[in-house]
């Protein structure tokens, strides 16, 4: 069995959900403290903004990386529905 200790990367799969707002600010500040590798899944633009230092978009049946930060990125989804 792997100990936390030999863990260098997470998977986060919607972390948030169910969880209060002073829960979230917590996981996000743990996140912040991690010195591994990390790879999140969220609708939480907040969490996001957060923690992301990359965001990765999945689309199309690409991969492509979203040159800017998450609220750019929520605008051109906005931009995109016509709202």
């Amino acid at each position: 069995m792997v100990g936390l200790s030999a863990t260098h990367m997470l998977l986060l799969d919607e972390p948030t959900n169910h969880l209060d707002i002073e829960t979230i600010d917590s996981l996000a500040d743990a996140l912040n403290e991690w010195d591994g590798g990390m790879v999140l899944v969220s609708h939480d633009f907040r969490l996001i903004n957060q923690v992301a230092h990359e965001i990765w978009v999945c689309e199309n049946q690409a991969v492509t990386r979203w040159e800017g930060d998450i609220m750019g990125f929520k605008e051109h989804l906005r931009s995109k529905a016509g709202l």
